[in-house]
């Protein structure tokens, strides 16, 4: 039996090829994860891009007062 290495540890034909594809697996989880939790930031303050940039613009204003 040939045993071929790709350099990641895992061997084709040996029992560790499943480390590479857990590894595509936790990235694919933790894209869905970050793409979840934009996407529910966005929904929270319910504003129109205008009227959010309205609101920050009136934020850093009284920040730069404060200063």
């Amino acid at each position: 039996m040939a045993v071929y290495s790709s350099g990641s540890g895992a061997t084709v034909g040996g029992d560790r090829v499943t480390r590479g594809n857990q590894r595509e697996l936790v990235r694919q989880k933790n894209a869905k994860k970050s793409r979840e939790q934009s996407k529910r930031k966005r929904k929270d303050d319910g504003l129109s891009a205008a009227a959010r940039k309205q609101r920050d613009a009136e934020i850093m204003q009284q920040k730069q007062q404060r200063n």
